[in-house]
């Protein structure tokens, strides 16, 4: 009984969050504008501020370089397999970009609290470095081709996530945020970034569970694309923990690497790319594998 009522304290606020963004798309309470507006809340705001606490707080070692090197390689391994299995399945090319990624703005943090509430979220934030350039650099470029190689730079330089998490790193790698908390004046960055964040988790699910419209999914042509990202997550998060066990000593936090190879792609992947006639399939699929990830957090927050 006790292990079931951990698992809802859980699983219950994702779900309850979740139905409560689906009635607001079916009653109308928020239009889509209103959506599209709470994203920027939390890409431009809320979610800065919970990378600058995440890294500024964090102990940084040759690990804090390590950690996101593997992501970063790890990622570009599951574009090169995603590539292999999409000419396999004869699924085309564009759907190979599915199997790599993950939505950790939009999705990772908010079920990393909930899943690890005693852990510092840095936790989850030193490995997001490695995809979040990932996504940043290779992957938009590759999606974009040789003309988006200007819009890349752009969004790198214009990105609020990018420079708070260059502020969160130069604050705690260069010991900045340690001789404020000697000073005593730390406590005023975590009270300011602690409220700023505050939302992030509800205004997510809110926002995921908005565009979670289970109708629009076209099930016979996605089965395939959640087949590719699932086989892709499996054999690469394999090799991540075991490189993790047996050459790295367990540096990367093993619930978070795993939660994160539960997310779906980024939920960028139909805007970066710029073929207009497949955005419709890559959102369906989007949509179903964010099902999936919510199938497989309460899975894992069973076996946690």
């Amino acid at each position: 009984m006790a292990v079931l009522l951990s698992v809802l304290e859980t699983v219950l606020p994702v779900v309850l969050a979740l139905i409560i963004g689906m009635m607001c798309r079916e009653k109308k309470f928020i239009s889509r504008e209103g959506i599209d507006t709470l994203k920027k809340v939390v890409i431009n705001i809320t979610l800065p501020a919970v990378l600058v606490n995440a890294l500024a707080t964090a102990q940084y070692d040759r690990n804090s370089v390590i950690v996101p090197a593997v992501v970063f390689l790890a990622c570009c391994l599951a574009l090169v397999i995603g590539m292999g299995l999409s000419r396999l399945m004869k699924l085309g090319k564009l759907p190979a970009y599915l199997a790599t990624g993950f939505e950790c703005g939009m999705l990772g943090y908010a079920l990393f609290a909930l899943l690890f509430p005693g852990e510092a979220t840095s936790h989850f934030a030193i490995p997001d470095l490695g995809q979040t350039v990932f996504v940043f650099t290779l992957y938009k470029a590759l999606l974009s081709g040789k003309s988006g190689k200007k819009a890349v730079i752009r969004d790198i330089l214009t990105s609020p996530i990018i420079w708070a998490i260059v502020a969160g790193v130069l604050l705690g790698a260069t010991g900045l945020y340690g001789l404020m908390e000697k000073a005593n004046i730390s406590g005023v960055l975590n009270s300011l970034t602690s409220f700023i964040s505050a939302p992030t988790g509800m205004i997510i699910l809110l926002v995921v569970g908005y565009d979670l419209d289970l109708r629009q999914i076209k099930w016979s042509d996605t089965i395939g694309f959640i087949v590719l990202r699932l086989v892709t997550m499996g054999v690469v998060l394999a090799g991540v923990l075991l490189l993790n066990t047996y050459v790295l000593g367990g540096v990367i936090h093993t619930g978070a690497i795993i939660l994160m190879f539960l997310l779906p792609p980024p939920y960028v992947l139909p805007i970066f790319s710029t073929d207009e006639s497949q955005r419709a399939r890559l959102s369906s699929a989007i949509s179903a594998l964010t099902l999936v990830t919510m199938i497989l957090f309460a899975v894992m927050a069973a076996m946690v």
